[in-house]
């Protein structure tokens, strides 16, 4: 771009954006032109983009400049003089860097139209993943410093993704324990792949809500799909579930990957990844695409609701986040840390579609921030106490400590819901709750190194009693999963616990445990396990069952809805005013019956009263006054 600049496309792409109600572009110092020596800058590559801030500021717009790109569309790219040297721990490289970010920052901290500074685009691609997250921090600390001592004042961030161990559950060495008290936002890339499209339109907004844990506003900084890999439709109504599904998640920014489509079929990266040509939200001759529309129209109903003094609506339900997520504990493999993503995954959609807003909450004492508030307040440790319940779903093992803190949770009036998981790994094969037969009133019957495996395609949980809502005799249902370590169930004999449901062989599957004002509640299925592990399996009977746990602990809703393929959640803004957010996950219209706390009623954006079915057009969103 920099070698053949053109300010009339600039102006022209810019027009479009801003014209489409976008505010901002995130651009990129190709660093093999703007650094061809290690001690010499291309003043001319400076000039264009001079040129190019000067049309941002025209246009009313700003940019995040990066500065070591390094890694781009599928390939790396190197300047020259490189020469292998690593680009974390050799101190050269670090400083050559360093020097590089000072000097881009010096010459346009000044400019209105930079709106913050990110290091990389993704360097865990191009410097390589590493366990040493010491050198990580360390490289990364270095170059804040360089950008601060030049003068940058703006916002800053590494550009990493937002894609280590306490996000995804792989250590690249980009930790948010490390990064977050250097930066000054997380910025999350998302690109999901799987097998539900409701999963699909979740993973922004989980991650969101996992950086959001580290106590730093979340930007939801790169997303986005490729025309190769969706229709139109289908990429516009992603779009549109991740601008909100974020928006409810904490996300305070959006940035999607990209501006436009690339007519470069002879240039690398593109000639190989083809594919990277068309993540554009125009096509090659600027024509938008309705991605483009839809970050149009949510820009416009963020303005009409008042973005800028909106948080989240406090919630009653905290999620357990396993400290086997964001961990490596000696001699554990890592594979665990997988499975506990994909539960977690799981059970934070079925707190979503059963109108739940869950907030997150680490059972490692990692510093982190208020969950709910926009942006985040002061970090805090451990599990968060003020909720009515919790839910920690298909877990093998927890803290020896966290027993304790499930047992005090549960005298001070909580709900604590825990369900059964033997993991996906040999290792330890087994649970590892420290004092299960005690914490959960119950006498398990596991055999030396077996399974307990579930024969059934089906897994039925029969209430025996009537229970959050649900009479007894209702019939739950699950379609079994899993590998053969972990379709599994766990045999116990209630000791202490009252059965509330049993299995399709009438033994105990769902307990309670009274503890003084609140009670413990096991499962001995692995039911968010087999829901990840089953293909288009959302939304499920976990739903009801957690819509059940929810009235049984007594979780405060302004709203909810009657139908389970619908996730409704709620905003408040500085001044009171509140609004519903409706996000249909149905192919197809659908009218909702509105489920509102008492003295609430709904209206449109524009005071007309909303009474009866609300319609939401398939996967449609809708934003009422509450």
């Amino acid at each position: 771009m920099w070698r053949s600049y053109d300010p009339s496309i600039i102006d022209e792409e810019l027009q479009t954006l801003a014209g489409h109600g976008l505010t901002m572009t995130r651009s990129f110092f190709y660093w093999p032109d703007f650094m061809p020596a290690p001690d010499r800058i291309d003043e001319a590559m400076t000039t264009r983009f001079a040129d190019f801030l000067d049309r941002h500021q025209a246009h009313g717009l700003t940019t995040i400049p990066t500065f070591i790109v390094g890694h781009m569309s599928g390939e790396n790219w190197d300047p020259a003089w490189r020469a292998g040297r690593d680009l974390y721990s050799d101190v050269y490289m670090v400083g050559r860097q360093a020097w590089f970010a000072a000097e881009m920052t010096r010459r346009f901290t000044r400019h209105p139209a930079v709106a913050g500074w990110l290091v990389s685009n993704e360097m865990p691609l191009y410097g390589g993943a590493t366990t040493d997250h010491h050198t990580v921090e360390a490289w990364a600390r270095l170059i804040r410093d360089a950008v601060r001592a030049a003068g940058g004042h703006q916002p800053f961030s590494l550009g990493d993704g937002a894609w280590g161990i306490e996000v995804r559950g792989h250590d690249n060495g980009f930790r948010l324990t490390d990064i977050a008290p250097l930066v000054d936002f997380l910025g999350p890339h998302v690109y999901p792949v799987g097998d539900d499209p409701v999963r699909q339109k979740y993973a922004a907004a989980l991650d969101c809500e996992l950086a959001g844990t580290f106590g730093k506003p979340v930007i939801m900084e790169e997303f986005g799909v490729s025309s190769d890999f969706a229709s139109e439709d289908n990429a516009a109504s992603y779009y549109r579930h991740v601008l909100w599904n974020t928006l409810l998640a904490g996300a305070t920014g959006w940035i999607g990957w990209n501006n436009t489509d690339f007519a470069l079929t002879t240039q690398d990266p593109y000639r190989h990844h083809s594919f990277e040509l068309n993540f554009g939200l125009t096509d090659a001759t600027g024509r938008p695409k309705k991605t483009l529309a839809e970050m149009r129209e949510f820009r416009r109903a963020l303005d009409a609701i008042g973005f800028a003094g909106l948080q989240r609506e406090d919630t009653d339900t905290a999620i357990i986040v396993s400290s086997y997520l964001d961990t490596q504990y000696p001699f554990s493999s890592p594979d665990s840390h997988q499975a506990v993503a994909r539960s977690l995954t799981q059970g934070y959609i079925s707190a979503r579609l059963a109108d739940l807003a869950p907030a997150l909450t680490r059972e490692t004492a990692h510093p982190r921030g208020d969950e709910r508030s926009i942006p985040p307040a002061p970090p805090r440790s451990g599990i968060d106490p003020t909720a009515r319940l919790y839910l920690a779903p298909s877990v093998k093992q927890i803290l020896a400590t966290t027993a304790d803190a499930i047992e005090d949770l549960a005298r001070a009036g909580a709900t604590v819901y825990v369900s059964y998981s033997p993991g996906e790994v040999d290792w330890h094969r087994g649970p590892s709750y420290g004092r299960m037969n005690s914490l959960f009133g119950v006498t398990h019957q596991l055999d030396v190194g077996l399974n307990d495996v579930i024969d059934d395609a089906l897994v039925e949980l029969t209430l025996a009693r009537d229970f959050g809502g649900l009479a007894c005799g209702t019939t739950l249902r699950w379609r079994a999963a899993g590998s053969a370590r972990s379709r599994a169930y766990l045999p116990v004999i209630a000791d202490g616990a009252e059965v509330i449901a049993t299995d399709g062989h009438g033994r105990p599957a769902l307990l309670r445990r009274p503890l003084e004002a609140g009670a413990i509640i096991f499962c001995t299925y692995p039911l968010e396990h087999m829901a990840a592990r089953t293909p288009r399996v959302n939304p499920d009977a976990t739903v009801t069952l957690y819509n059940a746990l929810a009235a049984h602990a007594g979780v405060r809703r302004l709203m909810s809805v009657d139908d389970p393929r619908v996730a409704c959640d709620t905003l408040v803004r500085a001044d009171g005013a509140r609004f519903a957010v409706l996000a249909s996950h149905a192919a197809e219209a659908l009218d909702v019956k509105p489920v509102l706390a008492q003295g609430r009623t709904l209206a449109t954006l524009d005071g007309e009263d909303v009474s009866g079915a609300v319609t939401l057009g398939p996967l449609g969103i809708r934003v009422l006054r509450l």
